[in-house]
């Protein structure tokens, strides 16, 4: 006989769902014979596999050993340690990503990825514990390309990651980029509505100043803060999030980022030696309207990166 105590990460979600994520190799047949039988006890009562768990209840199992071994070789100490770090509290950690540093591994990354690091740093600072949270694992709440600089936010906490995705999707944050373009863009100052549709294929996207079917609405603000004729600093705020966004839409009014060798000027980067998109996530304001539970203390802050490497090329 085992007991578990549900900690706050695991609470909130059905008994059945949670002993899923639990038991990884229990075949779910099994894991209701269990709770018929009652093999599987919530707070040393019978219970129903869709009831929903509170933190504090404790789950006691007459179920095999080999269903709680333990595997510590895990795969995100084998990433890297570097993390640049531009604020941390309890609930959250903002994180300067370098250009390069893929956000989630792939078949090409799987070694090292940003979000592999924040494992690493959480456990090893005795944050994170695989054991204890076996239905929760922090995660990135945002990504940024492998070749594009910036901020990225990752939630230490369910409740933290559920409430800082609602505040994305409901468009309560303001991301500003810096980017290089070609030329100087006129007016110094435009918010550009634009539609954007995206070739899965090819992964590029195609800009229209008129709506068609499969495009969806975009809109870009810029600001020119360092002109020039040849190249100039911008600072871009997104108003949407689409793919390529900005590159795609700059390049679409004529003034491509230096470096974009998917929508920019080849002669141009080759030039100035880029083979990178001079673009970067610099800054990051919170600006909730609806109540944020546990990052209520965020409201209203604004955080920025200290240094963007690519500024010196001009």
């Amino acid at each position: 006989m085992r007991e578990i105590r549900i900690n706050k990460n695991d609470a909130g979600q059905r008994l059945d769902k949670y002993l899923s994520k639990r038991f990884k190799t229990m075949p779910k047949s099994l894991m209701y014979k269990y709770l018929r039988t009652k093999y599987i006890k919530l707070n040393g009562k019978k219970v129903q596999p869709d009831v929903f768990l509170n933190e504090g209840d404790v789950l006691t199992l007459y179920i095999r050993d080999e269903f709680f071994d333990i595997k510590k070789d895990y795969d995100f100490l084998k990433a890297g340690k570097e993390l640049s770090i531009v604020y941390e509290d309890e609930n959250i950690i903002l994180i300067d990503k370098k250009v390069g540093v893929i956000c989630h591994q792939d078949n090409r990354y799987d070694a090292d990825a940003l979000n592999l690091r924040v494992l690493r740093y959480l456990y090893e600072k005795h944050e994170y514990d695989p054991e204890a949270d076996k239905s929760f694992t922090p995660a990135l709440c945002n990504r940024i390309d492998r070749n594009t600089g910036g901020i990225v936010i990752a939630a230490k906490n369910a409740e933290a990651l559920r409430v800082m995705n609602q505040k994305i999707r409901d468009n309560e944050l303001q991301k500003y980029y810096l980017c290089i373009v070609k030329g100087c863009p006129k007016p110094k100052h435009a918010v550009l509505t634009a539609y954007h549709f995206k070739d899965e294929s090819t992964n590029t996207v195609t800009i229209s100043d008129k709506p068609q079917e499969g495009y969806k609405k975009i809109i870009t603000e810029y600001t020119v803060i360092k002109p020039s004729s040849a190249l100039s600093v911008c600072e871009v705020l997104l108003h949407t999030g689409r793919t390529h966004q900005i590159r795609a839409h700059m390049a679409y009014i004529g003034h491509p980022l230096l470096g974009d060798e998917k929508y920019g000027d080849r002669k141009l980067n080759l030039k100035y030696h880029m083979k990178r998109q001079a673009l970067y996530s610099y800054k990051l304001r919170f600006a909730f309207t609806t109540p944020a539970g546990c990052l209520n203390n965020l409201n209203g802050q604004t955080f920025e990166v200290k240094e963007v490497p690519f500024l010196d090329k001009i």
